[in-house]
């Protein structure tokens, strides 16, 4: 069995499927790929989950087209892979640029194949500061990134990692492994695609199509993430959806799916339990 699905454009899109019971499916930040969910996916199998996470187009071991890096394109693919497995009684699971990704496919692609949704340090509903949201990410620091990026993304993989995981905390470890991890999965992706997604994560509205999303949402954030700050993101969602729940790590920065995998393989075993 090959683990990839075509995308609407004929994108194959890798994914990894394992474990039997509920539907897991994973949506991974930027810019990494599905084995950023190395620490959730099999913890939950073991716990009687079937997980799910694919790599994004131009990310990992899907292909790297020259086109495709917009909302829009993600929410299909992400569809392609679910409909492709038929999956049913699904919860969705999205890590900051991820975040949109599945709130995206839910607008987009309805509710027919999920029930769940769950927002971790997502960039949700807009993280850039752009009209009517001046208190957003200012877009000298997306420009910063980009320029980055293009002058030298190695050593970009390597030194974010510190901010990423909080490393640069008074007091805090300094893992290695999660910095080769982190460094592993940016390289194994396309410059185009990690460039051209700046400006998604950075820059895309999600602010009126969430008032329409009914299901239950798990909002996790963690109040020391400095690359998606809480109080424009976490706090503005759990305002704006109807049926969402909001849970703050005190003093988790951004990549807490790893630093507190315990604490959140916990909560999401107990949110995708009833």
């Amino acid at each position: 069995m090959t683990n990839f699905v075509a995308a609407k454009d004929g994108t194959q899109i890798y994914y990894r499927d394992f474990g039997k019971g509920r539907p897991i499916v994973f949506s991974h930040g930027w810019p990494l790929n599905a084995d950023a969910w190395d620490g959730q996916m099999q913890f939950l199998a073991n716990a009687g989950f079937r997980v799910i996470a694919h790599d994004r187009r131009g990310h990992g071991r899907s292909d790297q087209p020259a086109t495709g890096y917009d909302m829009d394109t993600f929410a299909d693919d992400l569809a392609a892979v679910i409909d492709a497995l038929e999956l049913e009684d699904a919860i969705l699971v999205g890590h900051s640029m991820g975040g949109g990704e599945v709130v995206r496919y839910i607008t987009r692609h309805g509710t027919g194949r999920v029930s769940k949704l769950v927002l971790l340090g997502a960039i949700t509903p807009l993280m850039g500061a752009t009209a009517g949201n001046v208190d957003g990410v200012p877009i000298e620091v997306a420009d910063g990134v980009r320029k980055a990026v293009l002058d030298n993304r190695s050593q970009l993989f390597l030194d974010f990692p510190d901010v990423f995981f909080g490393m640069n905390q008074e007091g805090a470890d300094k893992n290695e492994g999660w910095r080769m991890a982190f460094w592993q999965q940016g390289m194994s992706g396309a410059l185009h695609a990690q460039y051209a997604s700046i400006e998604q994560f950075w820059a895309t509205d999600f602010r009126e199509e969430m008032k329409a999303i009914s299901l239950p949402v798990l909002i996790v954030h963690g109040s020391g993430d400095y690359i998606v700050p809480m109080e424009t993101t976490a706090k503005r969602a759990a305002e704006i959806l109807p049926n969402a729940t909001l849970k703050v790590y005190e003093g988790a920065a951004h990549g807490f799916p790893v630093t507190h995998r315990d604490r959140l393989n916990a909560d999401l075993v107990e949110f995708s339990s009833h």
